[in-house]
Formats: structure tokens, C-alpha cells, sequence
């Protein structure tokens, strides 16, 4: 069992750097002064985000996180 631990202690340590790193990677979120004004924001990349750079770190985001607290919970439990 020492040793799940120390495995599961170690990926969990590179969750943690990786959701750090790609979070920075991300853009902000904010529409800008554009939005005040009532411009649009139908372009090109807007529709197909999901194929782009940010698309990817989005998901890639999601899955990290979701993996960080599964981790976190079984680490938790107590029975190690």
C-alpha cells in the first residue's frame, strides 16, 4: 500500500504543476470595450474555438482537474 501511495502521490504532484502551467497558458476571458458597444463577437475563431489552441487547453484544463480531485479523494480516504 506504501508504495500506491507514493505513485499516487507523485502523479498527483504532476497534476498540480501541469494544471498550473496550462492555466497560465490560457488567455483572459474578458470581451473587451467591444462589448459595451454592442459589437459581435461571431468571428471565424469564435465559432470554431473548439479546434484551436485555447479549445485544447480547455479541455485538456477539465481533464486535469477532474483527475486532480479523484486523486485527491482516494488519497484522502484514509485507508493508506
Amino acid at each position: 500500500m506504501a508504495v500506491l501511495k507514493t505513485v499516487l502521490m507523485v502523479i498527483f504532484t504532476i497534476i498540480c504543476v501541469a494544471i498550473t502551467v496550462i492555466i497560465l497558458l490560457q488567455e483572459g476571458k474578458s470581451a473587451g470595450l467591444g462589448s459595451l458597444s454592442g459589437q459581435s463577437s461571431e468571428t471565424y475563431w469564435s465559432k470554431n474555438k473548439g479546434r484551436s489552441k485555447e479549445g485544447v487547453l480547455i479541455k485538456v484544463t477539465s481533464v486535469l482537474v477532474l483527475l486532480f480531485f479523484v486523486i485527491a479523494a482516494v488519497l484522502n480516504v484514509g485507508k493508506f
